[in-house]
């Protein structure tokens, strides 16, 4: 049965734990590149690192790249209401927060597609 993750470190972990870690990296690498928003974390990626360079780019997107920002978040098809609950008034916070929005439906993604295939 699905569960939605906490935070970040239980998510990898879960991610780990049922070996689908390496596809929550293909995914996260496919819906950026769809977004023409080009990351390429590599599979070797530790899930400390993976949670740095995301929260980094997506800071850098909402802070130079807003219109980007909002297509990604379209593509990887984050849900709206989850954004605006967020609270913008630390943009640092705020990027931490979306990032983990972003890796909870991808997480979400992966889980499903091993799980109904």
């Amino acid at each position: 049965m699905y569960v939605t993750p906490l935070n970040t470190d239980l998510l990898f972990e879960e991610a780990e734990k049922e070996s689908l870690y390496l596809k929550l990296i293909e995914q996260l690498n496919k819906d950026f590149n769809l977004a023409n928003e080009g990351v390429d974390f590599p599979m070797s990626i530790s899930p400390e690192e993976l949670k740095i360079q995301l929260h980094e780019k997506i800071y850098r997107l909402i802070q130079y790249k807003f219109a980007e920002y909002l297509n990604l978040l379209y593509i990887i098809d984050v849900a709206e209401d989850q954004i605006k609950k967020l609270d913008g008034s630390d943009l640092v916070v705020l990027a931490e927060d979306v990032a983990f929005l972003i890796l909870k439906r991808e997480w979400q993604k992966v889980w499903f597609r091993n799980n109904f295939k």
